[in-house]
């Protein structure tokens, strides 16, 4: 003896509504069991350690008249390898600042 179909989805329905289910009798692809999973924001922002602060935020914050001065180690030693470069002559060429000063303008007479 077979049970008719009405029935089983009014017994589908309920159930359904127990086990906090979503009544999907066609089977379509709905998506729920994507958004039954846990938010994994919270988990990869948790991952990494918080920011401490750098010594470039130190300098901002302190340097001033009565201030005292954090050295830069990284920015003395840029200073100093570009005074060599620039001494031996393979330094960046000096920016032209009027239109004829420009090598393109130089070469052309009218």
């Amino acid at each position: 003896m077979s049970v008719p179909r009405t029935r089983l989805l009014d017994l589908m329905k309920v159930q359904c509504r127990i086990f906090s289910h979503t009544f999907n009798p066609e089977g379509l692809r709905l998506g729920n069991k994507v958004l039954r999973q846990r938010l994994k924001g919270p988990v990869l922002a948790a991952y990494y350690p918080r920011k401490i602060s750098t010594l470039k935020d130190l300098r901002k914050a302190y340097s001033g008249p009565d201030g005292f001065e954090i050295p830069n180690d990284d920015h003395d030693d840029w200073e100093e390898n570009h005074k060599i470069i620039k001494a031996r002559g393979k330094g960046a060429p000096k920016k032209k600042r009027t239109a004829e000063e420009s090598k393109k303008f130089k070469g052309k007479k009218r």
